[in-house]
C-alpha cells in the first residue's frame, strides 16, 4: 500500500510540475512556438492488466497475465497484477489526475477476460459497465478516449485450447470479423470518442456469438 500511495503522489507532482511550466498546456503549443504542432495531442496510454488490479472480482476470468506471473520464476519479486495501481477501484481519481495534468486524450486498454471471462460465451455486463463509466467520466473531463480492444492478454481458456498458435482452434478466427467493424465506429468526425464504450459492447456480443473453439 505505501509503495501504491508513493507511486501516486509522484504521478500528482510530475502532473503539477508539468502543467505549472505550460508543457502540457495546449494554448503553448497553438502559439505556433515551433516545438509541437498546434493539434499535437497530449495523451496518456495504459494497458488493462497493468494498472486495473481486481483480478477476481465482478465476473473476471483468468488471463495468460494472470497465469504467467503467478507461475514461480517468472516475474522479480513475484510481483503480479492482482492489485496493481487498483485503477478498478480508484479510475475516478485516476482521470482527475488526467484533466489536472491537462491532458487532451487517454489511450487505454479492455480487458478480454473481464468482458467475456472465457473468451467466448456469455459476456459479463459488470465488466462492460466499467468501461462504459470509465468513457463516460473521460468524457466530461473534456478526454479524448482512444480505445485498445486487446493489449496481449488472452483469457487463459482460450490458451489452454492452443491460443493464437493453433490455426485450426485459433482465436483469431473469433475476432477478426469482429474487429473490423467494432474500430470503425470508434472515431467519429467530431474528434469525440463517444462509441468507444459501444465498440466494446459490439465485440462482446460477436464474440459471444461465434461458436465456442
Amino acid at each position: 500500500m505505501t509503495i501504491l500511495i508513493q507511486r501516486r503522489g509522484l504521478l500528482a507532482m510530475i502532473f503539477s510540475l508539468f502543467t505549472s511550466k505550460g508543457v502540457l498546456q495546449g494554448s503553448n503549443a497553438a502559439k505556433g512556438d515551433g516545438i509541437f504542432p498546434a493539434d499535437f495531442v497530449w495523451g496518456a496510454s495504459t494497458s488493462s492488466y497493468q494498472i486495473e488490479g481486481a483480478v477476481e472480482e465482478d465476473g473476471r476470468g483468468k488471463s495468460i497475465w494472470d497465469a504467467f506471473s503467478h507461475t514461480r520464476g517468472r516475474v522479480k519479486n513475484g510481483d503480479t497484477g492482482d492489485v496493481a495501481c487498483d485503477h478498478y477501484h480508484r479510475w475516478h481519481e485516476d482521470v482527475d489526475l488526467l484533466s489536472s495534468g491537462n491532458f487532451t486524450a487517454y489511450r487505454f486498454s479492455t480487458a478480454w477476460s473481464r468482458i467475456l471471462p472465457f473468451g467466448t460465451g456469455s459476456i459479463e455486463h459488470r465488466g462492460l459497465d466499467f468501461y462504459d463509466r470509465l468513457v463516460d467520466r473521460l468524457l466530461a473531463k473534456g478526454l479524448r478516449p482512444w480505445l485498445c480492444l486487446y493489449h496481449w492478454d488472452l483469457p487463459q481458456t482460450l490458451q489452454e485450447r492452443g491460443g493464437w498458435l493453433n490455426r485450426a482452434r485459433s482465436p483469431n478466427s473469433q475476432i477478426t470479423r469482429a474487429l473490423s467493424p467494432a474500430l470503425s465506429v470508434t472515431v467519429l468526425k467530431t474528434g469525440r470518442f463517444l462509441t468507444s464504450q459501444m465498440s466494446t459492447r459490439y465485440l462482446a456480443m460477436e464474440l459471444a456469438n461465434t461458436p465456442r473453439v
